[in-house]
């Protein structure tokens, strides 16, 4: 199964940051300033932060990460981190139920959107359309963990999203996506006209699909996402020039 190992993101306030990813998720952290490696116990993935004081907000939305989201064992550790972080006052978005996952959706403290999730059992899908999007029953999810924890150590990076150009007159941005799993999560697109497979060159072996999301261009040096990737790589374990790794 391919897998996504690791998201480098470029951010002004350290001190903010690692506040919410360290002291409120419970990732743990390796310093090596400017950057930094934030992973959880079972170092499914690792996050790094490029401490960057002087890097610009980038607008929204525009040509950069979308969100990008961590995937739970099961819904006793979402409901006990989604306790932690309304504990904690994170920037709540919402939830949604897309029948195949519960989801929920938060900001960080520059804004970066961030997803948790978890996937129902195969005998818990729905019969019909696999995916779809309806509104999560908090109450319920919260009654299966009485208590708030960090970050479970089997948490993996399961999926990003980002807003990408098209490169087509006249068709405005692209959602491109990248993922690891079956397949499932491509419907979280927004609808719109979709572009098709191989229309943008996949970063690292990834699949995607683009959505019509207008934005301004990227803005150089911006905070938020700063991996890319060369297409048509061959199988294998990869670094690109922010130190991201990827595994196609």
């Amino acid at each position: 199964m391919r897998r996504l190992l690791g998201l480098t993101l470029r951010v002004r306030d350290l001190k903010a940051q690692l506040a919410f990813y360290r002291d409120l998720l419970g990732l743990e952290v390796e310093a090596d300033p400017p950057r930094y490696r934030l992973f959880p116990q079972g170092q499914g993935f690792l996050l790094d932060p490029i401490h960057d004081p002087e890097a610009p907000l980038r607008p929204y939305p525009s040509v950069g990460l979308y969100h990008f989201a961590l995937l739970l064992p099961d819904g006793k550790a979402l409901a006990a981190v989604f306790r932690r972080l309304l504990e904690g006052k994170a920037h709540f978005e919402g939830a949604a139920d897309h029948g195949v996952s519960e989801a929920l959706y938060f900001r960080d403290p520059e804004g970066n959107g961030l997803e948790l999730y978890r996937d129902r059992p195969r005998g818990e899908w729905p019969e019909g359309p696999l995916m779809f999007t309806a509104p999560l029953n908090l109450e319920k999810l919260l009654g299966e963990s009485p208590g708030s924890s960090s970050l479970p150590p089997e948490t993996q990076l399961g999926h990003i999203h980002l807003h990408a150009a098209c490169g087509r007159p006249g068709r405005g941005r692209g959602l491109l996506f990248w993922k690891t799993g079956d397949g499932r999560h491509p419907a979280h697109l927004p609808r719109g006209p979709l572009l098709r497979p191989g229309r943008l060159p996949p970063p690292c072996g990834g699949q995607h699909l683009g959505g019509k999301a207008p934005g301004p261009g990227r803005l150089h040096g911006a905070c938020g996402l700063c991996a890319e990737g060369p297409p048509r790589v061959p199988p294998g374990l990869y670094r690109n020039p922010t130190g991201a790794l990827a595994q196609t």
